[in-house]
């Protein structure tokens, strides 16, 4: 019998982004599992705490975790935490936090980004010294924390060694490192190392840590890992509206994603798609791909007015419209059908 709350047809998918997946199976079980009964709110709940535990084993300290709801809100957080009402945030021209946050860091934190070109969204030391000068002149927003993102907006990652050299460089001149982790499993999964390889191992200070492109139902969490690179936290948290009253719920998601091997398994899955994905369409007269794929994100270049026709049976998101440039997407529940099917339907449009 069909439920009436069942609006859409569960068999479509699309490769606009790994936010359309819905929630992982294993991941409503936790929630239905932790569902009943009475827990304490904001956080003094059992599931929070056993997060806390978890989570000091992933990144092999102990460190202070922070569930919010969305994205946007732990990157928010993390910096604000971090800053000086007169402090600002080197990053690249791509970040998410300068192109798709609708100026939040600037609007609710009130916080200077300064930022930086990039071919490929990843920033080297030299890059960061592009933006990280000026200490001590008061006509100048002080750049404090320099912010990266893993794996990046064009799907490129960063190495244990290219984040230790960014720490090392930007401790060395008395700035903080942030990483907005939206898509940290990815990373993960590429370079087959623990998450604390390349964050508490190689000196990132904050990080924001994404479950919901992950297959969470809307749950992230700041965790900072100096705690000397944070304050004020569990003040600014709820002060920006993401302090989770029910926290169990936002808790035993992440719980049921990083206790056992969940993030990893979907994480190398999205991935594997993206290079299925990368090799159909690679060898199509016509189809460039433009930036190495190693992540669940393929980037390609398409012949003018392909894509527009191709969006009527599969929808994805122009990345640069100018230079006929598109993103193709890939997540946890992207099948090898669903690939081939679509590799063979950009192949009919090319052909026509």
């Amino acid at each position: 019998m069909t439920s009436p709350y069942r609006l859409h047809d569960p068999a479509r998918t699309s490769f606009a982004s790994d936010n359309y997946a819905g929630v992982h199976p294993e991941v409503l079980e936790a929630l239905a599992a932790a569902n009943g009964g009475h827990q304490v709110s904001y956080g003094e709940d059992v599931y929070t705490a056993r997060l806390h535990e978890v989570l000091a084993e992933q990144f092999g300290r102990e460190v202070a975790v922070f569930p919010v709801f969305n994205g946007t809100g732990a990157n928010v957080l993390s910096l604000q935490s971090m800053l000086p009402p007169w402090g600002a945030v080197v990053c690249t021209e791509n970040a998410h936090i300068h192109t798709d946050e609708n100026g939040a860091p600037e609007r609710v934190a009130g916080i200077k980004l300064l930022t930086v070109p990039t071919p490929d969204a990843k920033l080297t030391p030299d890059l960061v010294d592009h933006q990280a000068w000026g200490w001590g002149d008061e006509h100048r927003a002080q750049p404090l924390v320099v912010s990266i993102t893993q794996t990046t907006e064009l799907g490129t990652c960063y190495t244990p060694d290219e984040v230790r050299a960014l720490a090392d460089h930007a401790h060395a001149r008395g700035m903080r490192l942030h990483m907005d982790g939206a898509r940290l499993a990815n990373a993960a999964a590429t370079l087959d190392v623990p998450l604390r390889a390349f964050t508490s191992d190689a000196g990132v200070d904050v990080l924001s840590f994404g479950g919901t492109k992950n297959g969470l139902l809307g749950a992230e969490a700041v965790i900072v890992l100096d705690p000397g690179a944070s304050e004020g936290l569990p003040y600014l948290r709820k002060m920006n509206m993401q302090l989770g009253s029910k926290m169990r719920f936002l808790s035993v998601q992440l719980l049921a994603l990083l206790e056992g091997d969940l993030w990893l398994r979907s994480a190398r899955h999205a991935n594997a798609m993206a290079l299925r994905l990368r090799d159909a369409v690679a060898p199509l007269p016509g189809v460039r791909v433009v930036q190495e794929v190693q992540a669940n994100a393929v980037f390609a270049a398409l012949p003018a007015g392909v894509a527009d026709r191709l969006r009527a049976r599969f929808r994805f998101y122009d990345w640069d419209a100018a230079a006929g440039e598109v993103r193709w997407m890939c997540a946890f529940d992207t099948t090898e059908a669903a690939v081939d099917a679509f590799a063979a339907a950009l192949a009919e449009e090319l052909n026509r």
